[in-house]
């Protein structure tokens, strides 16, 4: 049974506040999820004072507040880093972030972080990429906004550079995303065309699409989450609430045990089920020693562990060498 890797997308759903962060990892360890993550950047390193933010961030942030300021709200510092990873450690679950810069990817490298998990905007920042890839880390690449072609740019480039192991995280950037644009199957496009692990990167509302990308074969499925999303903040309306989390975790592992080993065959649990629901060739009437069969001497019914249905026109014309009984099942004891 393969183990599908979740992670809970903490983001920047902290606000700034370590004590949310806090609860975050908590909440997150109490889904069950695999890992927790958040979000590495220097705000002066990421933006120009004048980039405009997402039509998504303006509806839930302050409309005087630039991107930039936003995101110098939203930094967490080295020594923040530190408590977090050692609460992280303290109550079992793996600590991740996403880094949007060298410096910010040198420093999750200095504490040890064991992965990176690239966002879908740096896809075409194929320097950036070959950076992430030369620390000898596993990368999970978000391929959100890009095409085929662009996807395939980076992982040559990813590749050129050495990575140790790459998973391919479809996803489409726009919180929430409609589902009518998830497109999903192009999660199997990417596994097909690189032969790549593949996941699902998931900004829908509600759990059913990060279920439905489990049964189709994600073998990561990253999802946000916060502790109430009335909270102000770029993220929180399109996460989910910790019950909702808890929720999608269960069912992800309730498919991810389900999807089995693809060997059509009886299930433990059903083997005693066989006899009861099958069928099995019986006396339509009381019939006497010496009898040659016929059609409607016989008939098909329960229970299944007599002679299988299948086996009637073998029955026929044979003779009988001891009197059986209506209904009774007919065995080749009975015949001669």
């Amino acid at each position: 049974m393969a183990h599908i890797f979740i992670i809970a997308e903490a983001g920047v759903n902290h606000n700034g506040s370590i004590d949310i962060a806090m609860r975050l990892i908590d909440a997150a360890k109490a889904s069950g999820a695999d890992a927790v993550k958040f979000q590495t950047f220097r705000a002066d390193l990421l933006a120009t004072r004048s980039a405009h933010k997402a039509p998504y961030q303006e509806r839930t942030t302050p409309n005087a507040e630039s991107q930039f300021e936003m995101l110098q709200r939203l930094e967490l510092d080295a020594a923040t880093h530190q408590r977090l990873i050692d609460h992280c450690r303290q109550v079992g679950i793996q600590f991740l972030s996403s880094p949007f810069d060298a410096e910010s990817a040198d420093l999750l490298a200095t504490m040890d972080v064991p992965l990176f998990k690239v966002p879908s905007g740096e896809i075409t920042n194929l320097p950036f990429l070959q950076h992430l890839a030369r620390k000898g880390r596993p990368l999970i690449l978000s391929t959100g906004m890009s095409t085929l072609e662009e996807v395939k740019e980076a992982v040559n480039a990813l590749e050129a550079a050495g990575v140790s192991k790459l998973t391919l995280l479809h996803c489409v950037t726009e919180y929430p995303a409609p589902y009518a644009d998830v497109n999903l199957r192009a999660m199997q496009t990417l596994k097909s065309t690189f032969g790549l692990p593949v996941g699902y990167s998931d900004h829908t509302p509600g759990i059913e699409i990060s279920i439905a990308a489990a049964a189709l074969g994600a073998e990561v499925i990253e999802k946000h989450f916060t502790l109430d999303r009335s909270l102000p903040g770029p993220d929180h309306a399109a996460s989910l609430e910790p019950a909702e989390l808890r929720q999608m975790v269960a069912a992800i592992r309730h498919v991810e045990v389900a999807l089995g080993t693809g060997i059509k065959s009886p299930a433990p649990c059903e083997v005693h089920n066989i006899s009861v629901a099958r069928k099995s060739i019986v006396a339509a009437r009381a019939l006497p020693a010496g009898h040659r069969l016929v059609t409607e001497d016989l008939d098909i019914k329960r229970p299944g562990n007599g002679l299988a249905p299948k086996l009637l026109p073998d029955l026929i014309g044979r003779t009988l060498r001891e009197a059986v009984a209506k209904d009774e099942l007919i065995s080749w004891n009975h015949l001669a």
